[in-house]
């Protein structure tokens, strides 16, 4: 069976004029919103429906290009146009701009995936990424709203917070999504050490066998307005390798950082 993560809200008591098709294809796109992909099975499971019911929706999604399917997996992703509205409602436009060129040079040089994001409230977006042309990879997750506390890139966000703003974006701790997912204590402790070695690392925090390294981007008043990530599958990211990566993250960010607008982006931790 797939694993995924289904976390929506319903706003209001259902409408009686609710249009069911619509309804699925709505719950689909928030399914994305906080997974990476999406199968078929795992489509008809969490909307009650039959597999080729869920195959009409996703078939009528690719067509319009909110969802696209992987031609090896035959996984579903976000499509461009999900991504392109999701970008655009962190108003992270002109920081992708910037970091795309440095982005693609990075994982050129690396060969692992690279990601750059920013802090939505207790999630973090993922606005911009390059994908590994390795067979074994991790993802380009741009447009998907992860947990910012089991992400390498989250967590570098959050430890620019206090511990106040920190209670206050997740008042019932931290759910677990991998029996590595950290406690909020946990999380804490790892925030200030964060702070002190500026960067943070996601060792299976979020999907198994995945690790991931970050370090903040920040404009040219030092202020972060981002974060930079390179993930790669666990057997890769080890040891030494971190330690390159860390520096060649500084590195890019700092290009970023030339090239990044001056206004930071202004984030609701509400």
């Amino acid at each position: 069976m797939d694993t995924f993560v289904i976390m929506w809200e319903t706003s209001g008591d259902r409408p009686k004029d609710l249009i069911e098709s619509i309804d699925n294809a709505m719950r689909v796109l928030l399914m994305l919103a906080v997974n990476p992909e999406v199968r078929v099975s795992a489509v008809a499971e969490a909307l009650g429906v039959s597999a080729s019911s869920a195959h009409r929706i996703l078939a009528t999604l690719t067509f319009r290009g909110f969802v696209a399917q992987d031609r090896i997996t035959k996984a579903y992703r976000a499509g461009s146009a999900l991504i392109e509205l999701g970008v655009r409602s962190t108003s992270g436009l002109d920081l992708r701009g910037a970091a795309e060129p440095h982005l693609a040079g990075l994982a050129a040089e690396f060969g692992e995936t690279v990601n750059l994001m920013v802090l939505e409230g207790a999630m973090c977006r993922f606005i911009a990424g390059v994908e590994s042309t390795q067979r074994l990879r991790t993802q380009v997750l741009t447009g998907t709203l992860l947990p910012a506390y089991a992400t390498s890139g989250g967590k570098v966000l959050l430890a620019e917070l206090s511990q106040s703003e920190l209670h206050d974006i997740y008042p019932h701790g931290l759910r677990k999504l991998t029996p590595h997912t950290k406690t909020f204590t946990q999380l804490v402790d790892e925030l200030t050490l964060i702070s002190h070695r500026g960067y943070a690392t996601n060792i299976e925090e979020s999907v198994p066998g995945l690790r991931a390294v970050a370090v903040p981007v920040r404009d040219r008043a030092g202020v972060t307005i981002g974060a930079l990530a390179m993930s790669a599958p666990s057997v890769r990211l080890k040891g030494p390798r971190v330690r390159d990566m860390v520096v060649a993250l500084r590195e890019c960010a700092g290009r970023i950082r030339m090239d990044a607008p001056f206004t930071p982006i202004r984030v609701d931790r509400g």
